[in-house]
């Protein structure tokens, strides 16, 4: 790191830790940025020490301080669920849902491998952190209750639930027929503008994050994103299912065959939980896209 030298002991054994934390910091919060911020805070601190030598354990310490800073940001998101922050999709993998040929392969193990990010947006800030560094990094159950303020219990009572949740949601891996046809009930009763029916998809506490030039707009709620979805204008001329980050979707296009957004899905017992819709172009110039599909 540019802030100190490579032979300094304290840098060195902290430079040993950074990959993890950066693990830890990135599936906690969903952002590399945010991540990235993070770890250099914890960094900071850990170099403000009077006396470092002191830390018994420096990896617990460490994993303890980024995991307070990180739910101190979820915790900040959650106040201000308007507010902007960077690459909240850290990568865009879309791909045909039609079949993949072997070559995509790759991309569609990188789009499941985001797909748990999605998950992990639904989860409140404890439960997220207390399943995240006790199912994915192993953490104790005492030292994320230091890190949460709770008991040991409490602890494992947060992880217990976060984890239910996830399993509750159906696997983004396998897009199966039956969310598509949730997806495609969804997609018509926007059409037709038939309010009730889009309710009927929808999950009471439905999200939908639209992420435009201008930054991130969240509105929360079946009822608030019904009408979002009945009164939106569809510009798009042509479009076809997709995969994104391993979540069924829907991308369009413009007459002139320019990208118009990229929807993605996340249902969990047979109702829409999760709806992200990019139009930022420049976003949408970055990912990799398939072709246009036939007129829907």
């Amino acid at each position: 790191m540019s802030e100190s030298s490579p032979k300094d002991p304290l840098a060195e054994a902290f430079e040993a830790q950074r990959g993890r934390l950066r693990a830890v910091a990135h599936r906690v919060l969903g952002s590399h940025a945010d991540a990235e911020d993070v770890v250099q805070e914890a960094w900071l601190r850990l170099s403000r020490q009077d006396d470092p030598a002191a830390i018994r354990n420096l990896a617990g310490w460490l994993t303890t301080v980024v995991g307070r800073l990180s739910l101190d940001v979820l915790r900040s998101r959650q106040a201000h669920p308007q507010a902007s922050y960077d690459d909240r999709l850290p990568e865009l993998v879309v791909i045909a849902d039609d079949g993949p040929a072997p070559e995509d392969d790759v991309a569609l193990a990188d789009s499941v491998g985001l797909a748990l990010l999605v998950v992990l947006d639904s989860l409140g800030p404890s439960e997220r952190l207390a399943f995240v560094l006790h199912d994915l990094f192993a953490v104790p159950f005492d030292e994320i209750g230091q890190i949460l303020g709770r008991s040991t219990n409490a602890a494992k009572m947060l992880a217990s639930r976060a984890r239910g949740k996830v399993q509750a949601t159906e696997r983004p891996a396998a897009v199966g027929r039956e969310q598509r046809e949730v997806v495609e009930a969804f997609l018509a009763a926007a059409r037709r503008g038939d309010f009730e029916g889009l309710l009927r998809v929808l999950d009471p506490d439905v999200r939908r994050t639209v992420e435009t030039s201008d930054g991130v707009v969240v509105t929360l709620g079946a009822t608030e994103v019904a009408a979002g979805a009945r009164l939106s204008a569809d510009a798009a001329v042509r479009g076809r299912a997709v995969l994104v980050n391993g979540r069924p979707g829907v991308m369009s296009w413009r007459a002139d065959g320019s990208p118009l957004s990229v929807v993605a899905f996340t249902i969990a017992g047979g109702r829409i939980t999760d709806i992200t819709v990019v139009v930022d172009p420049v976003r949408l110039a970055a990912a990799e896209l398939p072709g246009p599909g036939v007129v829907h």
